[in-house]
């Protein structure tokens, strides 16, 4: 990686990673450390001393002397206009240092474990199944019978008086225009009342801040009401495989990553309220939903409309939340399912084999499943990697480096995965990773991970 002068950037100098090094031998005659080095955020793999006892201050040293250490790394991050490198460093007992900078490229995601990549993205542009799931219709919903535009307009001027004149008529139907749909008409009301002019700042902050304990949330300017579809909730291929999209009969919300009925208008405490105009089966047209910021997929019923919501009183789901209770999902470890028998079912979307007793299982009961699209399986656990080849609907696989050579060895890898993970449970060493995402991108004609070595 040049600045196309032939000079190396500074993020390629051993004088720039000199401190991070010295710190990884940390009284080690000879070792190898990983880890990873971000614009905002590094982890070099360290063991931390236990929180300090009264007086006693080594952990807060140590997590300085990271900070102080990492700084150079951070800054040249910034200057080469990188958002972060994985490293592996072997450091040798005469001092002398191999450095292994990775760097992922456009087929793989971030990863969140030190040194080791994210998902190996294998078809350009793709997204898990739930991230391309459209809201089911449900014929025949109407509104609550609480749902009143009249209604609300009088709570809102008698709970907020003397505020000044929201937005017009043609301002609400431009916003309108600008999601595609017409504002639903609850809340086309409460941006007239109370919808301050965003381009007067100091007013709509007023009125804000005004409106935030009627409303139980603090209201957007209009023209930052947006539409939260699946595209509004990005995730990555680990965490957006095995979510899956599950309404029951008797839910008032869909179990929906995202929907382009969820009308989004307010925010609490990173949450984001939406006015929702694809129920559940159970639900009303326009109720108002929570879209957790710690969730990836579903929304949670807050009130049966904009009415109720400024009225006080809230709505309670009674479906089971995305994925409980349901055979769509399954785990199989110690913890939960005793074996793969236990959790083949027709409706299975989603398999994960983690830490369990006894013997590695077949995965014979899975071949035929019609909607099995995710399989995760910790090293170890499986009898013969190859049957993984007899699951022809997988787009999602995730597994240790043994399993992941053995599919390669054997050109078994299945043709139909959009998107791949290796395993790291048990920490194996992450150039092995590095290889196996190589191999896997190679594979498919992408870009591989890019490497540089520095000696010194």
């Amino acid at each position: 990686m040049t600045d196309g002068t032939s000079r190396p950037l500074a993020l390629e100098a051993l004088a720039t990673w000199e401190p991070v090094l010295r710190l990884l031998r940390d009284g080690s005659s000879s070792a190898r450390r990983s880890g990873h080095v971000a614009r905002h955020s590094w982890s070099l793999g360290l063991r931390r001393p236990p929180l300090p006892r009264p007086g006693r201050a080594a952990r807060s040293e140590r997590i300085r002397a990271e900070a102080e250490a990492v700084e150079p790394v951070r800054g040249a991050l910034a200057e080469a206009g990188v958002d972060g490198v994985s490293f592996v460093a072997d450091l040798a007992e005469n001092g002398s240092a191999v450095l292994h900078l990775l760097w992922p490229g456009p087929g793989v995601e971030y990863g969140t474990t030190g040194a080791y990549p994210g998902a190996v993205v294998l078809v350009e542009g793709a997204l898990p199944e739930p991230w391309r799931r459209l809201p089911d219709p449900v014929p025949g919903a109407v509104a609550a019978p609480s749902a009143s535009p009249v209604a609300l307009e009088r709570m809102l001027r008698e709970r907020l008086p003397g505020v000044g004149a929201g937005t017009t008529e043609s301002e609400v139907a431009a916003a309108g225009a600008r999601l595609g749909r017409p504002l639903p008409a609850e809340l086309a009301v409460l941006y007239r009342v109370i919808g301050a002019d965003a381009r007067d700042g100091d007013t709509a902050r007023r009125v804000a801040e005004r409106a935030a304990p009627v409303l139980g949330c603090s209201l957007l300017p209009l023209d930052a009401v947006y539409v939260a579809d699946a595209a509004a909730r990005e995730v990555g291929w680990e965490w957006g495989a095995t979510a899956a999209v599950v309404t029951g009969p008797g839910a008032r919300v869909q179990g929906l990553a995202g929907s382009p009925g969820w009308i989004v208008f307010g925010e609490a405490d990173g949450d984001r309220l939406a006015v929702d105009l694809t129920p559940g089966p159970r639900g009303h047209l326009g109720q108002i939903v929570r879209l957790d910021h710690e969730q990836v997929i579903g929304a949670e019923l807050v009130a049966g409309s904009l009415t109720d919501l400024v009225a006080g009183r809230r709505g309670e789901e009674t479906g089971a939340r995305p994925g409980e209770r349901s055979p769509v999902m399954a785990r199989v470890n110690a913890k939960g399912l005793p074996h793969v028998e236990a959790a083949a079912d027709p409706a299975l979307e989603v398999l994960t084999i983690g830490v369990r007793d006894g013997a590695p299982m077949s995965l014979a009961a899975l071949v035929g499943l019609p909607r099995l699209r995710t399989l995760t399986a910790y090293p170890g656990t499986l009898a013969d990697p190859l049957e993984v080849g007899q699951l022809t609907g997988l787009e999602f696989l995730r597994l240790g480096v043994e399993e992941w050579r053995a599919l390669l060895d054997a050109g078994a890898v299945p043709p139909t995965l959009a998107a791949a993970a290796v395993e790291t449970h048990g920490a194996p060493d992450p150039l092995a990773v590095a290889a196996l995402t190589d191999a896997l991108l190679t594979l498919r004609g992408r870009p591989p991970v890019r490497r540089t070595v520095i000696e010194g």
